[in-house]
Parts: C-alpha cells; structure tokens; sequence
C-alpha cells in the first residue's frame, strides 16, 4: 500500500508541477486544470482503445492538454477575460469535448496495453512499475523545465511572473509569455492525467473534480516543509510534497474513515497546511513576546 502510494504521488506530483508553472510563477490561477486533466486521459484512453501504441497515445493526450491550454491562453490575453473566467468557460466547454471524444461518461482500458504493462513483465515487485513510469516521467518534465527555465524565453517568462510591467518595458511580449505558460502547464497537466488514466485503467469524464486541490496541496507541503529553496529544489519538493499528501490520504484510509467524502478530507489536508505558516509566525511573535 505505501508503495503504491508512493507511486501516484509520482503520478500526481506532475499536476503539481504543471500548476506550479501559473500558479507559482505567474501568480494566477488557472482553472482550466480541471478540463484539462481529464481530457489528456480520455483522449490518451480512446487512443489506445482504438489500437494506438500507450506512448504515442499520452503524446495525443498532452497535446490535447496544450490545446486547451491555449484556447484559455487567447480568452484571458486577446479577448480580455479575467482568467479564472475563461478557465472556467473552457473548463466547462472541456467536458462536452470529452463526451464526444469518448462517446460515453467513462472508458475503460481492460485487456489493452499500457505504459506500466512493459515494466510489469520484468516481475517487479507489486506496484513498482507505477514507481518506474513515475521516475521516468518525472525525470523527462523536470529536466525539460529546468532546460527551459535556463533559456532567455524561458527567463522572459519568469519575468513576466515577477513584474510584468518591467517585463513589458525590457521588450518581452508579456501576452504571448501568458499563453506560453498556459499551453505547457495545461500540456503537463494533461501529461499527469494521461498517465493516471492509464494507472487506474479508465477514463471518466467526472475525473477533474476537485484536482486543482490536489496539485496546490503538493506546492504547499513542499514549500511548508522545506521554506526557501533554489528553483530545482523546488521543484523536487513539489514532489515530496505529492507524495507526502498521498500518504496522507493512505493514512485517513487506514483509519476507517468512509471513502466517499475523501474529498472534504483532501480540502481539510490542504487548509491545515496552508494554515501552517500562519500558526509559526503568530507562535514565533508569542515566543517573542514572552522572551522580552
């Protein structure tokens, strides 16, 4: 069981990376992430069902991801919609497009290849091919971050998130820095979702729910845990934090609560972290105060 937790932190530590790329560094929310997540696994399912190999088929799911992303990207700079609006309008336009991509509320994968099933035949141990395909994943979307990052489009785009208006000033076309930023996250997004469809062995078009909650929930118990750090520990930490949520979540199952509102205990997990900070810096003043 903590292995296999262990293994969809992996999985879900790649929506917290793909969030952490607008929420982090472009200082906004983007509600697409929950369109988006279901529709790179529906798409990346129905591939697959239709005989298409499991990682040309994730491929196919995260460009859906980037798609989407974009489409929020052209609302939020060229039509002028605050972003969460136009998140939410796409996310909700996504869910018809799952339903015609699918052609039913949910798919399932049974008796069709998977990206796990080639690790499956080297008879590892149970579920550590989730942590293999986790490991791989992860190891190719932090590499290709920190390569980018490290590029003057990528430094735009950081700067873009810090201070737009100096960003604006030094030359850099700060709308199309948003709709790159959108169109990669939601890209990595979708990655996450493709991945995890793939791992529970179906689509479903209700499967976005509530996501957005889960990959805020790594950024914070990263950040909570290990405070400043550099940009790549950061990103490390992102999926310290997945993992340690997972196990959480593992825990609050262990303890006999009922499944079905696993979903307040998730909201509840990430008040208290986000809390966390608040409650040291008030015990710190408390402290303080006394010592004086």
């Amino acid at each position: 069981m903590i292995v296999s937790a262990i293994g969809q932190g992996m999985l879900w530590a790649i929506l917290g990376l793909g969030i952490f790329m607008t929420y982090r560094i472009l200082n906004f929310p983007d509600m697409t992430t929950e369109g988006s997540f279901p529709l790179g696994g529906a798409v990346c399912v129905t591939a697959i069902s239709h005989g298409i190999h499991p990682i040309l088929a994730t491929l196919l799911g995260i460009l859906s991801g980037m798609l989407a992303g974009m489409v929020t990207g052209l609302l939020f700079t060229k039509g002028k919609i605050p972003v969460i609006l136009a998140g939410i309008l796409v996310m909700s336009g996504l869910n018809s497009v799952i339903l015609f991509v699918m052609k039913t509320p949910n798919l399932s994968l049974l008796n069709k290849p998977r990206i796990q099933d080639f690790f499956i035949k080297l008879n590892l141990p149970d579920y550590f091919d989730i942590v293999i395909v986790g490991l791989l994943a992860l190891a190719i979307i932090i590499s290709l971050l920190l390569f980018f990052f490290n590029t003057d489009l990528g430094q735009s785009y950081i700067a873009t998130g810090d201070n737009e208006t100096m960003a604006r000033s030094l030359g850099v076309a700060t709308d199309r820095m948003k709709i790159l930023g959108l169109t990669l996250s939601n890209g990595v997004i979708a990655l996450s979702g493709a991945l995890i469809a793939q791992n529970d062995g179906y689509a479903d078009v209700s499967k976005g729910t509530g996501v957005i909650v889960i990959g805020l929930a790594s950024i914070i118990i990263g950040e909570v845990l290990f405070g400043e750090l550099t940009f790549t520990e950061r990103l490390i930490a992102i999926v310290i934090g997945s993992i340690i949520y997972q196990l959480l979540i593992l825990l609050v199952i262990a303890a006999g609560f009922d499944t079905t509102y696993l979903k307040i205990f998730s909201a509840g997990i990430l008040a208290l972290c986000l809390m966390i900070p608040q409650v040291k810096r008030a015990l710190n003043l408390t402290l303080g105060t006394e010592k004086e």
